[in-house]
């Protein structure tokens, strides 16, 4: 690939603003249906950058960063083409249909609603119901925290993306009025092109979990304050949602929750936890799922990031671990079964533009960081059911 650099100079058509050529010793030209990729290999007398360089730089329409590499000192600038114009009534429409099930369910949490069973969402979760708006409103604390640990993540995605100039949805919120206690599937955006290289992946793949785990740490130690010791009942120990009067959820421990749980409440047996808390809890929980590291999960473009050689077999190794780990808890089973679908049953990931360009030490720490964020978020048996 890296035969592939041109001498020529550059013209009209190629549509660049600001000439790059006199401090350029060679460069490549990559144009996307979003953007216009250039690859430079520097000048040895411009790679400081001079001031010569620096100034033209300042005023190039679009992103850059420097690569070191084995040729050289590497400016990767992309400038941007056309945007896709978004639409944005779907996102608003799915966003506000998650808000409305998810603070249904904190309802239920929190008491407001009674739990009539399976279908008490289509029961109970209308306007029809008796006082049925302040009933629902008691679920605004859980909602909000749980909607604010969801769409951090999905922004912290999406923010890197288009700092790279690369062509990405808005958040997709997933609402799910059944009884799953959460009231959503969670969130996603959609990356529409191709990334550039490994360090544009691993900052795309990073910055959600991190993002969300930004706003899940103070919530779970806001919720935990809120919380208190709970009637000790036989087979109960830990972290346990209680509603309807009774225990229900018991939530296994992380390495946060318990460091967490132990600073704050002791050691009781049994805690009853606040709504807030549970939020944060949940947080934790998409946290470690998004990083593991397999497909096209956040932990999947890290690896891959990282070690794209390795990344097939160790998504295969983590795979076998969480089917394995299906014996703690069944829902390892249907994770495992919807990460190999959507990975069409091959767990790799696709092509970056320039897979040969090295990650800088920087990124290095980063993936390590990652990994220690999926170490103390992991949960063997999240749910104690």
């Amino acid at each position: 690939m890296r035969e592939s650099y041109s001498r020529v100079p550059p013209t009209s058509s190629q549509g660049r603003a600001v000439d790059l050529t006199g401090f350029l010793l060679a460069w490549r030209t990559t144009t996307l249906p979003d953007r216009e990729v250039v690859d430079g290999l520097v000048h040895p007398g411009h790679v400081g950058p001079s001031p010569a360089l620096a100034a033209v730089l300042a005023q190039w329409p679009g992103n850059y960063y420097w690569s070191d590499e084995p040729d050289g000192r590497h400016l990767i600038l992309t400038r941007p083409l056309a945007r896709r114009r978004e639409r944005w009534a779907p996102h608003i429409l799915l966003f506000l249909a998650t808000l409305y099930t998810i603070t249904f369910a904190g309802a239920v949490l929190a008491g407001g609603i009674p739990y009539s069973g399976p279908l008490a969402f289509f029961t109970s979760g209308h306007p029809g119901y008796p006082g049925f708006l302040h009933a629902w409103s008691t679920g605004l604390p859980f909602s909000l925290s749980l909607i604010a640990i969801l769409l951090s993540h999905e922004m912290g995605h999406y923010v890197v993306a288009r700092y790279y100039q690369l062509d990405v949805s808005l958040p997709y919120f997933i609402p799910l009025p059944i009884p799953s206690f959460i009231g959503t599937m969670g969130a996603f955006i959609r990356l529409r092109t191709i990334v550039s290289d490994r360090r544009q992946l691993l900052d795309i793949g990073v910055a959600g979990p991190i993002a969300g785990f930004v706003v899940a740490l103070p919530l779970l130690i806001l919720g935990l304050t809120l919380s208190h010791a709970g009637a000790p009942e036989e087979g109960l120990r830990g972290l346990v949602v209680y509603f309807g009067g009774a225990p229900q959820i018991p939530l296994g421990d992380s390495l946060v929750s318990l460091v967490l749980r132990r600073l704050l409440l002791g050691h009781a047996t049994t805690i009853d936890v606040h709504p807030v808390a549970f939020a944060g809890w949940v947080g934790m929980f998409v946290t470690m799922l998004n990083l593991l590291p397999m497909g096209q999960l956040d932990g999947g473009h890290i690896l891959y990031a990282r070690l794209p050689r390795w990344h097939q077999r160790v998504a295969f190794a983590f795979w076998l671990l969480i089917v394995a780990l299906g014996s703690l808890w069944s829902g390892w089973y249907l994770w495992g079964g919807l990460v190999l679908l959507l990975s069409r049953g091959r767990l790799g990931h696709p092509p970056v533009l320039d897979v040969q360009r090295p990650l800088p030490a920087s990124r290095r720490v980063l993936a390590w960081a990652a990994l220690l964020l999926f170490i103390i978020t992991f949960a063997p048996a999240p749910f104690r059911l």
